[in-house]
């Protein structure tokens, strides 16, 4: 572990402790042309300091506008000081600060908790020095997504653009998604919370990882116990699991509800139809065209994933050969919409609409003015209990008889893992069969496009208090190959409400509603058929919910004596918003 602070830091600090800002400028080559200043700190209002650099062109003393990235990943091998350096080279100032604990501030670190208030000091910082002009954008990736989000939580008058790429929402898509603990994050926290800069020999330790969590499915002892298998106190994961409802913890770290209606600066957000946080990013688009709706929030999305998204898209993703035109220039355009904000220049060509979308299949994009819009209708397909050659039907007509579906999940069968809904490969040969149930509609009479996010009503009865619930929508091509549109993973008993837990009723019949689901958009081929499988959640990569009603992180496989029964009945349903 590196030190915290070295020498010369920790005097600046306490012989600066109430100013509001201190900074060393490291001695520059004389045939340089930026000016570097690589240990700024910046105090903040509760008496924390912020590390931050910042880079501007040399001989340059007109005022410019700043391009500010928050993060929590300090990358000290040149990374950082390369964006910087696009940014001087572009016009701009370029300021990166690391959040509270990070690099050389002394604090401890948490992610997500401070990250809003600690963001909307260092832009009041900025704010005042001479070399900015009064405006401030940013931008960055997932983490980085989300500081902004948590920025506009309290405006500051400096900012006036965001730019988020695939941002996270913390609690809502990692580190759980729609209220099941999801175990990605779990390294994670390890790799940025170990040490000041990035831990990457425990974050590229697969095999550690891979043998906790194998090791805790097999034995079935408590989730909160990973890190007692691990043998490695993880004080961030329990700090997580200790909020497995969307309560004021993880609210208060980003906006929540009406106060998105105070986020008033143009935003553009780029994400991709395999991100695994889509839900996260997408949340705030909706939410805030639903509070504001005259923010001009713009959004760029195609077939990309996590890490491909933030490069501007990649040739072959999970094994399927995107669209060419579907590849961008993310830099190029983030720049020409900087360009278009602070500088009064023309908005980036592509963005023909607020919501910019790439059709797959199609290679082409199209535009509308928001989500809801991409999509003038829906296919409404019932989970009918009727065979339809292997699998069951799908139809468009309810069912006259209310009946249903049986199924039986025993939890202490650690052979058996129920609901493969991950979309990696994006195209396959086939899916698994095993468990669950699987719905299949007739062939497709003419061609159509798939465009928004699906959503639809479970009605079930089950001999428990919960489940853990899985939807997977694919297409089946006329060639019998499965194309993975999207999914659903979410807990029963939040399914109304995120916020407070609702347990089910034993034996008795429940509507389960269910929504955010990852957005996509496909052009189908006439005799393509839609595939719906839903199952329970049971695999190693997230929790288990024995469905006792207790604490998830508390169950173990103790309360797995007596099987989940199940009764899907055939007048659930989901609909799949078509452009026709």
């Amino acid at each position: 572990m590196k030190p915290i602070l070295n020498f010369v830091f920790l005097i600046l600090i306490l012989s600066n402790a109430f100013s509001q800002q201190t900074s060393v400028t490291k001695s520059e080559d004389l045939k340089s042309a930026y000016d570097i200043q690589d240990s700024v700190m910046i105090k903040t209002r509760d008496g924390a300091f912020i590390s931050a650099m910042v880079v501007r062109k040399k001989g340059i003393t007109t005022p410019k506008p700043v391009i500010f990235q928050y993060t929590i990943y300090v990358r000290d091998k040149g990374r950082d000081i390369k964006t910087l350096k696009e940014a001087a080279d572009n016009g701009y100032v370029g300021v990166i600060a690391y959040t509270r604990g990070k690099r050389f501030s002394p604090s401890e670190i948490f992610p997500y908790e401070n990250d809003g208030n600690d963001a909307y000091d260092v832009i009041d910082w900025i704010s005042k020095q001479e070399w900015c002009n009064g405006g401030v954008g940013m931008y960055g990736g997932s983490y980085n997504g989300f500081t902004q989000w948590a920025a506009c939580k309290k405006m500051h008058p400096a900012l006036k653009t965001i730019v988020p790429y695939v941002a996270n929402r913390p609690g809502m898509g990692l580190p759980m998604e729609n209220n099941i603990s999801v175990n990605p994050n779990y390294e994670w926290s390890f790799y940025v919370g170990n040490n000041k800069y990035l831990d990457t020999i425990a974050g590229n330790d697969r095999q550690r990882f891979r043998t906790m969590q194998d090791k805790w499915w097999k034995t079935g002892v408590a989730y909160k116990k990973m890190d007692s298998i691990d043998g490695s106190p993880n004080r961030l994961f329990q700090r997580w699991i200790s909020h497995s409802s969307f309560d004021e913890y993880w609210q208060k770290m980003a906006p929540y509800g009406k106060e998105f209606a105070q986020i008033n600066i143009p935003v553009l957000a780029f994400d991709g139809y395999y991100n695994d946080s889509q839900n996260s990013s997408l949340y705030y688009v909706r939410e805030l065209q639903k509070y504001n709706p005259q923010t001009p929030v713009y959004v760029i999305i195609g077939p990309y994933g996590h890490f491909g998204t933030q490069i501007g898209g990649e040739l072959n993703l999970y094994d399927y050969k995107v669209d060419s035109i579907a590849i961008i220039n993310i830099k190029k355009i983030t720049y020409q919409w900087f360009d278009y904000i602070l500088r009064n220049s023309t908005k980036p060509e592509i963005l023909k609409d607020k919501i910019n979308y790439q059709v797959m299949g199609a290679n082409e994009w199209r535009s509308t003015s928001s989500i809801d819009k991409m999509a003038n209708g829906f296919l409404k397909m019932y989970l009918t209990d009727s065979k339809s050659g292997k699998f069951y039907a799908l139809n468009d007509k309810k069912p006259i008889q209310k009946k249903y579906l049986y199924q039986e999940v025993n939890f202490a069968d650690r052979q058996t893992e129920n609901n493969d809904y991950y979309p990696d490969p994006i195209i396959r040969k086939e899916i698994d069969t095993s468990n669950g149930f699987i719905f299949i509609s007739e062939p497709l009479k003419e061609s159509m496009l798939i465009n928004g996010s699906f959503f639809g009503e479970i009605k079930a009865s089950i001999n428990k208090k919960d489940m853990d619930i899985g939807v997977t929508l694919y297409e089946v091509m006329p060639n019998g190959d499965y194309f993975h549109l999207s999914y659903f993973l979410g807990r029963a008993s939040y399914a109304k409400d995120t916020t407070k837990r609702n347990l089910l009723k034993p034996n008795e019949i429940e509507s389960i509603p269910f929504s955010n689901t990852h957005l996509v958009s496909k052009q189908l081929s006439k005799g393509s058929r839609l595939l719906v499988a839903i199952n329970v959640n049971k695999n190693p990569f997230s929790q288990l919910n024995y469905g006792t009603g207790k604490e998830v992180s508390d169950e173990t496989i103790e309360d797995a004596k007596e099987p989940l029964k199940i009764k899907w009945y055939n007048d659930s349903f989901i609909k799949i918003p078509v452009w026709k």
